[in-house]
């Protein structure tokens, strides 16, 4: 092999190398951009309150403490909710008998709001002594609470419940109550809907 063949060889391995390390190295962007930031937001529902009932005699009253924490990439279902409710019902008895009296109380799973409404979901976690959801229901069932709280011109706030399944039925769905049918007739709820959310961290 003469001189020029040998030089021209070295000078197509040395091209052919340059050429594959350019193709393997990623081209670096001087203007990438950030991720945007994820905006979060909260609401919570609190207070007590008795709920309208058609027969005389029943008491039953809602009380709840709830929070939920929303992010623009979660904006409608919170990425985050805690608290508790519970449920009371006393019933009147006759001839001057001790009223019968059954409470449940609830750990919050999901708290949803829009406007002057919210959605609770929790399951079981105690009831009072004797309570018939003790051989009625499954262990933590989960049982849902909707709100409607009015402002002072906006007619009453309500109340739905949405019991529970029966015994070896499906679970109710998380963050699924009833349109609030029943009128508050004492006590009230203080609100606070979650915020707006962007994508782009803006709140």
């Amino acid at each position: 092999m003469n001189k020029t063949a040998l030089r021209t060889g070295v000078l197509l391995a040395v091209l052919a190398a340059a050429t594959a390390t350019t193709a393997i190295a990623p081209a670096a962007s001087a203007t990438e951009a950030p991720a945007a930031a994820v905006a979060t937001t909260t609401a919570s529902i609190k207070g007590a309150a008795r709920m309208e009932f058609p027969e005389p005699g029943n008491d039953i009253r809602v009380t709840v403490d709830a929070h939920g924490t929303y992010t623009s990439k979660s904006p409608v279902f919170p990425t985050k909710s805690s608290g508790t409710f519970r449920i009371s019902h006393k019933i009147d008895q006759p001839n001057g008998k001790k009223p019968l009296v059954f409470w449940g109380d609830f750990t919050v799973d999901c708290l949803t709001t829009g406007g002057p409404n919210a959605t609770v979901t929790g399951r079981l976690v105690r009831t009072s002594p004797g309570h018939p959801w003790r051989k009625e229901l499954d262990p933590h069932t989960r049982m849902g609470v909707s709100f409607h709280v009015a402002d002072k011109d906006g007619g009453p706030s309500r109340i739905g419940l949405s019991g529970a399944t029966k015994k070896g039925e499906p679970l109710l769905t998380k963050c699924m109550a009833p349109a609030p049918d029943a009128k508050v007739v004492e006590g009230g709820y203080v609100l606070t809907d979650k915020g707006p959310l962007h994508q782009d961290g803006r709140k």
